[in-house]
Protein backbone atom coordinates (compact mmCIF):
# COMPACT_ATOMS: atom_id res chain seq x y z
CA UNK A 1 0.00 0.00 0.00
CA UNK A 2 2.91 2.50 0.93
CA UNK A 3 4.58 2.02 -2.78
CA UNK A 4 1.24 2.63 -4.19
CA UNK A 5 0.36 5.88 -1.89
CA UNK A 6 4.25 7.55 -3.21
CA UNK A 7 3.78 6.79 -6.56
CA UNK A 8 0.60 8.26 -6.90
CA UNK A 9 1.98 11.30 -5.17
CA UNK A 10 5.15 11.39 -7.05
CA UNK A 11 2.67 11.33 -10.15
CA UNK A 12 0.26 14.09 -8.20
CA UNK A 13 3.35 16.55 -7.81
CA UNK A 14 4.80 16.11 -11.23
CA UNK A 15 1.00 17.06 -12.86
CA UNK A 16 1.01 20.10 -10.53
CA UNK A 17 4.32 20.96 -11.92
CA UNK A 18 3.57 20.30 -15.46
CA UNK A 19 -0.14 22.29 -15.14
CA UNK A 20 1.40 25.50 -13.04
CA UNK A 21 4.37 25.57 -15.04
CA UNK A 22 2.38 26.09 -18.41
CA UNK A 23 -0.28 27.83 -16.62
CA UNK A 24 1.99 30.46 -15.81
CA UNK A 25 4.00 30.76 -18.71
CA UNK A 26 1.08 30.36 -20.86
CA UNK A 27 0.34 34.09 -21.74
CA UNK A 28 3.78 34.00 -23.61
CA UNK A 29 3.64 32.15 -26.98
CA UNK A 30 6.04 29.30 -27.38
CA UNK A 31 7.75 30.17 -24.43
CA UNK A 32 7.37 26.64 -22.07
CA UNK A 33 9.05 24.31 -19.36
CA UNK A 34 6.96 21.22 -19.73
CA UNK A 35 8.85 19.98 -22.23
CA UNK A 36 11.80 19.73 -20.07
CA UNK A 37 10.15 19.02 -16.66
CA UNK A 38 8.56 16.05 -18.61
CA UNK A 39 11.00 14.95 -20.70
CA UNK A 40 13.85 14.81 -17.85
CA UNK A 41 10.64 12.79 -15.95
CA UNK A 42 10.45 10.16 -18.60
CA UNK A 43 13.94 9.94 -19.04
CA UNK A 44 14.37 9.08 -15.34
CA UNK A 45 11.42 7.18 -14.93
CA UNK A 46 10.86 5.50 -17.64
CA UNK A 47 7.94 4.37 -19.82
CA UNK A 48 5.51 2.76 -17.84
CA UNK A 49 5.71 6.34 -15.60
CA UNK A 50 5.92 8.73 -17.94
CA UNK A 51 2.51 6.94 -19.89
CA UNK A 52 0.67 7.68 -16.36
CA UNK A 53 1.80 11.40 -16.21
CA UNK A 54 1.37 11.77 -19.73
CA UNK A 55 -2.43 10.99 -19.71
CA UNK A 56 -3.29 12.38 -16.11
CA UNK A 57 -1.39 15.90 -17.43
CA UNK A 58 -3.39 15.85 -20.78
CA UNK A 59 -6.79 15.40 -18.97
CA UNK A 60 -6.08 17.48 -15.86
CA UNK A 61 -5.18 20.09 -18.10
CA UNK A 62 -8.47 20.82 -19.05
CA UNK A 63 -9.79 21.48 -15.68
CA UNK A 64 -7.01 24.43 -15.92
CA UNK A 65 -7.57 25.45 -19.42
CA UNK A 66 -10.90 24.03 -20.63
CA UNK A 67 -12.42 21.98 -21.86
CA UNK A 68 -11.48 21.29 -26.03
CA UNK A 69 -12.02 18.33 -27.19
CA UNK A 70 -9.02 18.78 -30.42
CA UNK A 71 -6.56 19.84 -27.69
CA UNK A 72 -7.45 16.84 -25.22
CA UNK A 73 -6.80 14.06 -28.30
CA UNK A 74 -3.57 16.02 -29.19
CA UNK A 75 -2.30 16.13 -25.72
CA UNK A 76 -3.28 12.78 -25.38
CA UNK A 77 -1.75 11.12 -28.48
CA UNK A 78 1.17 13.62 -28.50
CA UNK A 79 2.48 13.29 -24.53
CA UNK A 80 2.04 9.38 -24.75
CA UNK A 81 4.26 9.35 -27.32
CA UNK A 82 6.65 11.73 -26.16
CA UNK A 83 6.81 9.56 -23.31
CA UNK A 84 7.41 6.21 -25.04
CA UNK A 85 10.10 7.77 -27.41
CA UNK A 86 11.78 9.58 -24.30
CA UNK A 87 11.22 6.53 -21.87
CA UNK A 88 12.82 4.69 -24.40
CA UNK A 89 15.82 6.97 -24.89
CA UNK A 90 16.50 7.17 -21.22
CA UNK A 91 17.02 3.48 -20.92
CA UNK A 92 19.02 3.35 -24.19
CA UNK A 93 21.69 5.65 -23.37
CA UNK A 94 21.30 5.19 -19.14
CA UNK A 95 25.24 4.09 -19.37
CA UNK A 96 26.78 6.56 -21.67
CA UNK A 97 28.25 9.95 -20.81
CA UNK A 98 26.38 13.16 -19.73
CA UNK A 99 27.23 15.09 -22.33
CA UNK A 100 25.81 12.44 -24.99
CA UNK A 101 22.62 12.12 -22.48
CA UNK A 102 22.02 15.54 -23.34
CA UNK A 103 23.07 16.04 -27.10
CA UNK A 104 20.51 12.88 -27.35
CA UNK A 105 17.49 14.23 -25.49
CA UNK A 106 18.04 17.79 -27.11
CA UNK A 107 17.67 16.20 -30.50
CA UNK A 108 14.95 14.39 -30.01
CA UNK A 109 12.50 16.79 -28.04
CA UNK A 110 13.57 19.48 -30.84
CA UNK A 111 12.04 16.83 -32.87
CA UNK A 112 8.77 16.02 -30.86
CA UNK A 113 8.32 19.55 -31.21
CA UNK A 114 7.77 19.60 -34.32
CA UNK A 115 6.21 16.38 -34.09
CA UNK A 116 3.30 18.41 -32.28
CA UNK A 117 2.76 21.35 -34.45
CA UNK A 118 2.33 18.56 -37.37
CA UNK A 119 -0.10 16.79 -35.61
CA UNK A 120 -1.83 19.66 -34.38
CA UNK A 121 -1.69 20.57 -37.55
CA UNK A 122 -3.60 17.73 -39.17
CA UNK A 123 -5.67 17.28 -36.52
CA UNK A 124 -7.74 20.21 -36.64
CA UNK A 125 -7.53 20.21 -40.39
CA UNK A 126 -9.15 16.82 -39.75
CA UNK A 127 -11.48 17.30 -37.10
CA UNK A 128 -12.52 20.92 -38.67
CA UNK A 129 -12.75 19.89 -42.22
CA UNK A 130 -10.78 22.60 -43.04
CA UNK A 131 -10.46 24.03 -47.09
CA UNK A 132 -6.88 23.68 -48.41
CA UNK A 133 -6.58 27.19 -47.87
CA UNK A 134 -7.37 27.52 -44.53
CA UNK A 135 -5.19 24.56 -44.24
CA UNK A 136 -2.63 26.15 -45.29
CA UNK A 137 -3.46 29.39 -43.54
CA UNK A 138 -3.67 27.80 -40.23
CA UNK A 139 -0.24 25.96 -40.99
CA UNK A 140 1.65 29.28 -41.83
CA UNK A 141 0.77 30.64 -38.49
CA UNK A 142 1.56 28.30 -36.32
CA UNK A 143 5.20 28.08 -37.45
CA UNK A 144 6.41 31.14 -35.74
CA UNK A 145 5.20 29.67 -32.35
CA UNK A 146 6.86 26.14 -33.17
CA UNK A 147 10.05 28.13 -33.51
CA UNK A 148 10.02 30.27 -30.80
CA UNK A 149 9.35 26.49 -28.94
CA UNK A 150 12.22 24.80 -30.95
CA UNK A 151 14.53 27.85 -29.29
CA UNK A 152 13.60 27.60 -26.46
CA UNK A 153 13.33 23.24 -26.11
CA UNK A 154 17.12 23.84 -27.58
CA UNK A 155 18.12 26.16 -24.70
CA UNK A 156 15.88 24.40 -21.52
CA UNK A 157 16.90 20.97 -22.30
CA UNK A 158 20.50 21.28 -22.46
CA UNK A 159 20.13 24.06 -19.77
CA UNK A 160 18.22 22.30 -17.00
CA UNK A 161 19.19 18.67 -17.69
CA UNK A 162 21.77 18.74 -15.11
CA UNK A 163 19.59 19.56 -11.98
CA UNK A 164 16.60 18.20 -13.34
CA UNK A 165 18.22 14.89 -13.64
CA UNK A 166 19.34 14.67 -10.44
CA UNK A 167 16.58 15.72 -8.71
CA UNK A 168 14.22 12.99 -10.26
CA UNK A 169 17.50 10.42 -9.90
CA UNK A 170 16.99 10.87 -6.40
CA UNK A 171 13.44 10.76 -5.85
CA UNK A 172 13.29 7.29 -7.73
CA UNK A 173 15.82 6.01 -5.51
CA UNK A 174 13.13 6.34 -2.81
CA UNK A 175 11.00 4.23 -5.41
CA UNK A 176 11.41 0.15 -6.09
CA UNK A 177 12.08 -1.23 -9.06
Amino acid sequence: MEKSAKEIAYVGVTVALLIGSQFVLSAISGIEVVTVIFALYCFVFGVIRGLTVATTFSLVRCLAFGFFPQVLLLYLIYYNLFAFCVGVLGKAIKNRTLWLKIVFLTILTCTLTVGFTVLDNILNVLLFSLSPTAASVYFAQSIPTMITQLICVGVTVPLLFYPLYRAFTAVKTTLPN
